[in-house]
């Protein structure tokens, strides 16, 4: 709320303490508020990774819980969308803010990232249109759950779903690796050819982790998934009038996911208001791709139908084994801005980009359909010294403990976090208050490979080390209360 500019100084302290005091006086005890906002398109065309349309397949949100005690207050809100950047989130927590009276840092927002929203770097009517509407979607979603806060109870638990997750960076076997855009060799490969795998670079991260937010008598209010894949993709096309085929837009196995969780909860019947999230947990090596067996050939949306169903049923799994919920959990968040250097080309990296942009497309692209665009991102970072801040957060909610970073983040960097976490539930949600791109940990960016090439993967190879220090002590402070 605004306060008029005359309104005199100590009149403001007053209202400061008549507030506090209120809020002391009636002690709600724990609380939570969920929203959801359809931000589908609505002005076309727009641009899809797989170009312009006019189709919208199944509708894209904003989905928002939020919990308090006392002076404890989180809320997260997830959009179906690719990432949001920190200008956005930080532009939309401002306004909120003002409108509720919480603090910045006590919000969390995060992209689910899927390939199949709305994408940017155009200027078309439909665009603007929709970043309009992505941003007024947030707004209203974060000051929703804020504004619907009632007593509620709060349980915890995990279950497994390892069939649909797997690393996508391999070795090779001897002879088969082919350049990488700088005409060299890595020694991992992203989605390589079948026949060419040798073993994967890297582990999986199976665990569907849940918070499931239940009204006192025990009414399904709202829960937030976390799972590490990626996205799972095979998003339906049509044939317009001129027979041209083109992709739809679509909220992808995280918009399935929710739909199908309020039957999970609910039955034939699922309750009002209920809202369920899938948040993407370190996934940025995580896909969905069989590479140890030959998979049936699916129908369009059949395989985000497919694993948004598997993933509903482990986090079923995990709901029935909650014992007790706790009706008067500690709610409590830090958040650190921090500082991150940006990887500087050297003079050979530079030297090597100039000779290769000085070469005709054709024989560029016969190293790499992605020489050009690789080279120009060497050229890009040979500016010495620059920085950016990049925000992580801790949440703790009672005996569960939630970390964010702003980056695609590899899954070790997510497993290492649970194992030495002092909470006995822990999760990471990735995309979460910006989008830098991969954040591999230091050997995987010895190991080369798509995650960490540079342009791809901004920051020095030591930044995953910084933020994982960060927020293990943001942990261990959270712990402490």
């Amino acid at each position: 709320m605004k306060i008029p500019a005359m309104l005199p100084v100590v009149m403001l302290v007053g209202v400061v303490t008549l507030t506090a005091g209120a809020a002391v006086a009636q002690d709600p005890g724990f609380r939570a508020g969920t929203a959801v906002v359809d931000i589908s398109p609505t002005v076309f065309p727009i641009q899809l990774r797989s170009g312009p349309s006019r189709h919208v397949h199944d509708p894209l949100h904003v989905r928002a819980i939020a919990f308090e005690n006392g002076q404890g207050r989180a809320v997260i809100a997830v959009v179906d969308a690719i990432g949001v950047a920190r200008e956005t989130c930080d532009e939309a927590k401002a306004d909120v803010a003002e409108k509720t009276g919480w603090k910045s840092s006590e919000m969390l927002v995060c992209a689910t990232h899927t390939h199949s929203a709305p994408k940017g770097g155009d200027t078309t009517p439909g665009r603007i249109a929709y970043e309009a509407q992505r941003f007024n979607g947030l707004v209203q979603a974060l000051t929703g759950a804020i504004e619907s806060l009632a007593p509620a109870k709060v349980g915890f638990a995990s279950d497994e779903e390892p069939s649909e997750v797997g690393n996508r960076r391999w070795f090779l076997k001897p002879g088969t690796m082919e350049p990488n855009p700088f005409g060299e060799l890595d020694q991992v490969r992203t989605n390589a050819p079948r026949p060419n795998l040798l073993k994967p670079a890297g582990p999986t991260d199976p665990e569907v982790c849940v918070v499931d937010v239940r009204s006192r008598g025990g009414k399904a209010l709202g829960l937030i998934a976390n799972y590490a894949l990626h996205y799972v993709g095979g998003i339906p096309t049509v044939k317009e009038e001129d027979g041209k085929v083109v992709g739809m837009a679509s909220a992808d196995y995280f918009g399935e996911f929710a739909r199908i969780m309020a039957f999970r909860v609910g039955g034939a019947n699922p309750p009002d208001n209920f809202v369920a999230t899938m948040t993407n947990g370190a996934s940025g090596d995580i896909n969905n791709i069989d590479f140890y067996g030959k998979r049936p050939p699916r129908a369009p949306f059949e395989q985000i139908q497919l694993v948004a169903t598997k993933t509903c049923d482990a986090a079923w799994r995990a709901v029935t084994k909650i014992a007790e919920y706790d009706e008067n959990p500690l709610v409590a968040t830090r958040q650190r801005e921090v500082t991150l250097n940006y990887r500087q080309s050297s003079p050979a990296e530079v030297e090597r980009a100039r000779k290769l942009l000085e070469l005709p497309r054709q024989q560029r692209e016969q190293i790499h359909s992605k020489t050009t665009q690789y080279a120009s991102a060497t050229l890009s970072y040979a500016e010495p010294h620059r920085t950016e801040n990049v925000i992580v957060q801790a949440i703790r909610i009672g005996d569960q403990a939630i970390v964010s970073m702003p980056f695609e983040v590899l899954v070790e960097i997510g497993l290492e976090i649970k194992q030495k976490s002092p909470f006995s539930h822990t999760f990471l949600i990735e995309l979460a208050n910006g989008s830098y791109g991969y954040l591999p940990p230091p050997h995987q960016h010895e190991l080369g490979g798509y995650e960490t090439w540079i342009g791809t993967c901004r920051f020095e190879k030591d930044s995953s080390v910084i933020l994982t220090r960060n927020l293990l002590e943001m942990l261990q402070e959270l712990e402490a209360l």
